[in-house]
């Protein structure tokens, strides 16, 4: 994404909003917080206020840059709108994030609004759980 994508999407190319666009692309971390990216301007030398940055990334909701997702607990995260739907799996105890992608449970979820007289308009599946991973933060 780039100037001219801001631009399609109705927003002026502003250093803000381009630097919290790079941050997003560049950034190992597909699923960042605000705070996050407050984080990674910060260590980047960046001086950009956190309202600035909610207020852009609500901004890039609106045009649909990205996608917020709202997980327990009051975890909300941003990923740039990028490749096929996919779901989520948090760790409950070191908030890691998995996203994956199952055919069955995609078909399934068509059938069973069919069968109750639904068209699907969006859908989020979000699967709670705790990492096996030895280096989470509880463990």
């Amino acid at each position: 994404m780039e100037t001219q994508d801001l631009k399609k999407a109705g927003l002026k190319a502003t250093l803000p909003r381009l630097r919290i666009l790079q941050i997003l692309e560049n950034s190992q971390q597909r699923h960042m917080s605000a705070e996050d990216v407050y984080k990674a301007l910060l260590e980047a030398g960046d001086d950009v206020g956190l309202a600035t940055i909610y207020r852009v990334l609500t901004q890039f909701e609106a045009a649909s840059l990205v996608t917020r997702h709202h997980f327990e607990g009051g975890l909300s995260v941003f990923e740039l709108k990028q490749g096929p739907h996919h779901d989520h799996m948090l760790c409950i105890n070191c908030g890691k994030i998995v996203e994956f992608v199952d055919d069955i449970i995609e078909e399934r979820q068509r059938v069973m609004a069919h069968k109750h007289g639904f068209e699907i308009e969006d859908h989020s599946l979000i699967l709670y759980g705790r990492c096996k991973d030895p280096k989470c933060s509880t463990r």
